[in-house]
């Protein structure tokens, strides 16, 4: 599959500014530790391949999925082989004790790289999860932060999103606020991180779950309204690496806006997608039309001609927290356009306020203290700290589509 056809672009993004940094990158890599959390997500692998081909000294990687983490060492195995430095996985989970005490047993690294995070607008639809995500994109990241001062880390990289800037959905506004943390703690310790766009055929993605109906002869279903900027999974990891290593104290970096940058569907991609597999989309009016698809054809010869065809139906999307556009950057933030030249830094110094954000936390744990707490509560406290929320609710949530 050619990734970067499928997204309309030529040519990798980040192509030139990897190459202008590579020696120092490299230079900074090989004489150095990671720890990469969260590191057997799509994102995660890809910032852990990038580490592990410069030879770094360490380079310990943790996740909760056990299994994407055999995974991510066989693909790893398998495409380079081995290094001289220290190279293991831990499947852990960062909000428990037996974290602390593995950061307590070793700790010593040069970089913390936090690539953990609830990322689905979806994750929306009920109190529990939404708590969760609460839980994963904020509390654990401060919690890692300060384990990170601790123990001396030199630079602590998070990953934040687009859907930051200007958020009207709650996964976009928990990372808006665990940007304000960061700023926060950058007091003490130098942290960067990056907001990017869609990561193509990331876990759990649309495009990932194109590869999941082809293998299972499911219809494809897409939204034909919205679109989105996308960056290959390499893409998502060089980008990652630069700004951990390459960006000062609260620096954003993200993919600047060009036309090396391409605006598209997800029903076009789903047409691209189908084209490089041999196959022209079959257009259906209906959830049902297209789920009989392949129930006709074992009744009676289909296709109705001689193309090979795939059931596709595309839709308006009415869901809560879906975003017309993207955006990396707000108004009245100071950006620098100069430095690279496909990447854009946000040289940010969010406002925040002590008493809110020491509010926010107290709040949040009293709700997971009592145990009781409803969607409205948690989006109450979020505008306290966000007054410009607009949230977009709709009553409608994914998982009630195809």
């Amino acid at each position: 599959m050619d990734i970067l056809k499928l997204i309309g672009r030529k040519s990798p993004l980040f192509e030139v500014d990897v190459k202008k940094q590579e020696q120092k990158i490299i230079e900074i890599v090989s004489s150095s530790g990671f720890l990469v959390i969260g590191g057997a997500g799509s994102i995660g692998q890809a910032v852990t391949k990038e580490i592990f081909k410069r030879n770094p000294k360490k380079l310990h990687v943790v996740d909760i999925s056990e299994n994407n983490l055999v995974e991510l060492v066989r693909d790893i195995r398998s495409s380079f082989g081995y290094i001289d430095g220290d190279f293991r996985t831990f499947a852990l989970d960062i909000g428990s004790p037996i974290y602390d005490a593995f950061i307590e047993a070793d700790g010593e690294y040069d970089y913390v790289l936090n690539l953990s995070a609830l990322k689905h607008v979806r994750s929306e639809k009920d109190p529990f999860t939404l708590m969760r995500m609460v839980e994963v994109n904020i509390l654990n990241t401060i919690k890692t932060i300060r384990q990170s001062k601790k123990k001396g880390i030199k630079k602590y990289f998070c990953v934040s999103t687009d859907k930051a800037a200007n958020p009207v959905n709650m996964m976009g506004a928990s990372k808006r606020i665990m940007e304000m943390f960061l700023m926060r703690e950058s007091k003490d310790i130098s942290i960067s991180t990056a907001r990017f766009a869609n990561v193509a055929f990331s876990d759990g993605s649309l495009l990932h779950g194109f590869n999941q109906r082809m293998q299972k002869r499911q219809p494809i279903v897409a939204p034909n309204d919205i679109k989105r900027y996308f960056v290959t999974p390499q893409e998502s990891g060089e980008l990652c690496l630069m700004s951990c290593l390459l960006g000062e104290n609260k620096d954003i970096f993200f993919p600047k806006l060009s036309e090396e940058l391409h605006l598209i569907t997800f029903a076009e991609i789903a047409i691209n997608y189908l084209g490089q597999l041999g196959y022209e989309p079959y257009i259906c009016t209906s959830e049902e039309e297209a789920r009989q698809f392949f129930e006709k054809g074992k009744n009676k010869a289909w296709p109705l001609n001689e193309v090979e065809v795939w059931p596709c139906y595309f839709t308006k999307s009415d869901t809560t927290g879906e975003k017309d556009f993207e955006e990396f950057y707000m108004e009245g933030e100071t950006l620098d356009l100069e430095r690279f030249e496909n990447l854009g830094i946000v040289k940010s110094s969010l406002p925040y306020e002590e008493e809110k954000l020491d509010w926010f936390i107290c709040e949040v744990n009293r709700l997971i203290e009592n145990k009781q707490w409803s969607k409205t509560d948690l989006v109450k406290i979020f505008i306290e700290l966000l007054p410009a929320f607009d949230h977009k609710e709709t009553g409608k949530y994914l998982d009630a589509k195809m």
